[in-house]
């Protein structure tokens, strides 16, 4: 829906939720990152003014997955009380009459993620209690009982599908050559597959764009919780080094994150244990991401999905997959 239409369905809205007949709605927005399907607003009630976030799912697509929005605020409203700090679920519901699909509404939070000019422009001493504050939150969110928070959900995904249901991807690369290393990494990663991995709740896309700090650095929310689930914990910590681990990519980075073995010390020592082979999942998510990268590619050169970043970003990919290989080998 467009922003006028959408001005027009909040009004009722907060003024039935607010319990204001006189309330009125400003400031109605697109929030970046979502595609467009997230939208700031600011409501005047009883004489406040208050400033909120809408999530609705996309338009005309099976609402499953990530465009499950009650699922997602159905996680953050569990993890609401624990050291995973989250936003705070104001509303949420299926019912359709005030937005034509189910939705839910948070708090506007105050601040930026660490993924932004902000965040990027940091000097190295300051960066470093930042960044290890989103490395506490990930170890604290996988130390929770996926039982006692999400009954409901489960059981935990297995390892092995996590591997293989990247093959289509890598079959339909923009270029061949630039993953042409992932055949190896593929053969190495089922070859050492983790016995008994951590089984708990995982975030699904732990990066520095989904960690959301006031501007003196304290972090606020681990947001964006489309890809939750329960499973192999160590997946988020993969990930979010892989984004953090210069020799992954093939114009370094940008900013002054700590050295990978620098946050990984820190996520283990507040999860209390050794949490399993982490190199064995920061080789799978450079794989991943290797094969996301060359897919992506293929999308925007095929005309499916134009994007002319992932011609930058695709580059990497023969990066990620020489990383992948040499983190399995020890480096």
């Amino acid at each position: 829906m467009d922003l006028a239409e959408l001005s027009e369905r909040l009004v009722p809205f907060c003024r039935e939720h607010l319990g204001d007949p006189a309330a009125t709605v400003s400031n109605v927005e697109t929030m970046p990152g979502h595609a467009g399907f997230s939208f700031g607003f600011t409501a005047t009630a009883n004489g406040e003014s208050s400033s909120y976030v809408l999530r609705v799912p996309p338009p005309n697509v099976r609402r499953v997955g990530t465009a499950d929005v009650i699922r997602q605020a159905r996680v953050v409203h569990a993890l609401r009380d624990t050291d995973v700090p989250v936003v705070d679920v104001i509303w949420s519901s299926e019912d359709e009459r005030w937005f034509g699909s189910p939705y839910f509404i948070v708090n506007k939070l105050q601040g930026d993620v660490l993924r932004s000019d902000w965040g990027w422009d940091m000097p190295a001493e300051e960066m470093r209690p930042v960044a290890f504050q989103a490395m506490r939150a990930l170890a604290s969110l996988h130390l929770l009982d996926w039982r006692e928070y999400v009954p409901d959900d489960g059981p935990p995904l297995e390892l092995e599908p996590d591997v293989t249901r990247w093959d289509r991807f890598y079959e339909r690369s923009g270029d061949m050559d630039l993953v042409a290393l992932a055949p190896d990494v593929r053969e190495k990663l089922l070859e050492r597959l983790p016995e008994e991995p951590r089984i708990g709740m995982f975030h699904g896309d732990f990066q520095w764009s989904n960690v959301f700090y006031s501007f003196d650095g304290k972090l606020q929310a681990v947001i964006d919780w489309e890809l939750w689930g329960v499973g192999a914990t160590l997946n988020d910590l993969g990930w979010v080094i892989t984004f953090a681990d210069a020799e992954a990519w093939k114009h370094g980075l940008r900013h002054a994150l700590p050295p990978p073995d620098d946050l990984i010390a820190e996520y283990v020592d507040t999860y209390g244990s050794d949490p399993g082979d982490i190199a064995w999942y920061r080789a799978l998510a450079a794989y991943k991401f290797g094969i996301i990268s060359g897919f992506n590619l293929y999308l925007h050169r095929t005309g499916k999905r134009p994007d002319p970043s992932w011609e930058d970003t695709a580059l990497s990919a023969p990066f990620l997959m020489r990383r992948a290989l040499e983190v399995l080998d020890g480096g």
